[in-house]
């Protein structure tokens, strides 16, 4: 190699150390898919932590991963939701009062946790046994830990397809791609209140004719309707009726 070309890689070797460095766990590059994560889940997880510790984004919008993922805005978001579903990562939202702005950012000690955990669990198991009989059982009891079995993988998937059904009719209404926050809560309304997907779209379709299409008034039908029983169409059709006078 030339001085030239020495000079020329030199250069560039700067140019790139000058754009930051991230440091992420060896133990997450090394054991992501023992903790059932497939390789962009893992992907998506460092860029998360070079976002925050290189440019300063504790919260990066899902435009900016799409950027450096090159994969679409759904599939992240659905990404995104499982990380969280996890445990591996989670959101934190604050006040600035002084500026008068609510910010997020993303929480990483669900992860640091399991990767702490997993290694521990390793620690462990290799006490008093042979090198490679270590390796494959721990291995193989990581996976079934994991996914116990077949029928529970199978409705988390149906569940993943539906809350992203949702999330396409949300951006198509609202006429955006929803927030990481905004995929939580409609998750939330899904996995953790149990309201049926009929209900939700109605509450949507609600919020709509009264000209206040936010998450708030959603979660604030959902939550009236909770109250008064209200489960179906019909429901909705017959609390309207019973309840709604002047407006809401």
């Amino acid at each position: 190699m030339d001085g030239t070309s020495w000079n020329t890689w030199g250069e560039g070797a700067a140019f790139g150390l000058e754009n930051g460095m991230a440091v992420i766990p060896y133990a997450l590059l090394k054991n992501y898919r023992k903790l059932n994560l497939s390789g962009s889940e893992a992907m998506l997880l460092i860029h998360l932590l070079s976002f925050r510790q290189v440019e300063g984004i504790d919260f990066p919008s899902l435009e900016e991963l799409q950027a450096v993922t090159g994969r679409s805005i759904p599939v992240i978001a659905g990404e995104l939701q499982k990380l969280m579903k996890e445990g591996f990562i989670s959101i934190d939202g604050d006040n600035d009062e002084l500026r008068d702005i609510h910010y997020e950012r993303y929480n990483f000690s669900g992860l640091y946790a399991k990767l702490g955990a997993y290694l521990a669990q390793m620690r462990q198991e290799a006490g008093g046994r042979s090198g490679s009989e270590r390796t494959s059982e721990a291995a193989g009891h990581q996976i079934r830990s994991a996914a116990p079995d077949d029928s529970y993988a199978r409705p988390a998937a149906a569940e993943t397809e539906q809350e992203r059904s949702l999330f396409s009719i949300f951006e198509k209404e609202f006429g955006r791609p929803l927030s990481p926050m905004e995929c939580e809560s409609i998750s939330g309304w899904v996995d953790e209140d149990r309201y049926p997907e009929e209900l939700i779209l109605l509450a949507l379709k609600e919020s709509v004719f009264a000209g206040k299409v936010h998450f708030r008034y959603i979660d604030r039908i959902l939550l009236e309707w909770a109250r008064n029983r209200v489960k179906n169409a019909q429901d909705v059709k017959a609390y309207a009726q019973k309840f709604r006078g002047g407006g809401r």
